[in-house]
């Protein structure tokens, strides 16, 4: 098999250099894109769009937990991503199931499994580690109510949880601050959330051992 474009995501030079390297050895790679954070993960496929799968860490610089992962799934659904991860705890890698990796790879297995992972992923199938760990009901409402926010209402749901005021997160993504208000607005109706507070810890549930059902917040509070 063939990879016209790889993007490698993790902050770790030597790594994106051994992932390469072990892919290279049996399947043949065309262009391959190396990035050490989430802001440069967005730059990449910005400039390029055709990339054809994503080997992604959990965490680099600017993700929190899954964030990267979801945010990857909304914007680019089509792009196929396989997790590659020191946490291979089996509900690391039953939500990164859920929260759609088409792969799962520990960044303890040998050169041949990346492979394998790559050459069954890139025919269609999914290649996940035997689980132990249930299926929970809570991760998948939990990516379904994040499901329905836009890539842009996901970016500012990040700043966010990160305790930015609508004023630091219009400077921070280049938008108006009424742009922001709106999307924010938008993001506490759609993801069923009384306040920022509530709304900021659903991204804390992103978390790899967050809890995917946190307390509901009553104390109100403004978009």
């Amino acid at each position: 098999m063939s990879l016209a474009r790889v993007l490698v995501a993790d902050d770790h030079p030597l790594f994106r250099a051994a992932v390469l390297h072990a892919l290279r050895e049996e399947i043949e790679v065309g262009q391959t894109l190396e990035v050490a954070s989430v802001s440069a993960l967005t730059e990449a496929l910005a400039v390029h769009p055709d990339v054809d799968l994503v080997l992604l860490d959990l965490t680099m610089p600017g993700a929190r937990g899954f964030s990267s992962l979801v945010w990857l799934r909304g914007e680019r659904p089509d792009i196929p991503v396989i997790v590659i991860s020191s946490n291979d705890h089996p509900r690391v890698i039953r939500r990164a199931q859920q929260f759609g990796a088409a792969g799962f790879i520990p960044k303890s297995a040998p050169a041949e499994a990346i492979r394998t992972a790559v050459t069954a992923v890139m025919g269609g199938d999914t290649c996940f580690p035997p689980l132990a760990a249930e299926r929970s009901e809570r991760d998948a409402q939990l990516a379904a109510r994040l499901a329905r926010l836009t890539p842009q209402q996901f970016r500012v749901l990040l700043c966010v949880a990160d305790g930015l005021l609508n004023k630091q997160i219009a400077y921070e993504l280049g938008l108006a601050e009424n742009t922001v208000k709106v999307h924010v607005t938008a993001i506490l109706k759609k993801l069923e959330c009384n306040s920022r507070t509530q709304a900021a810890l659903l991204v804390k549930a992103l978390e790899p051992e967050g809890d995917p059902d946190p307390a509901p917040d009553t104390s109100g509070g403004t978009s």
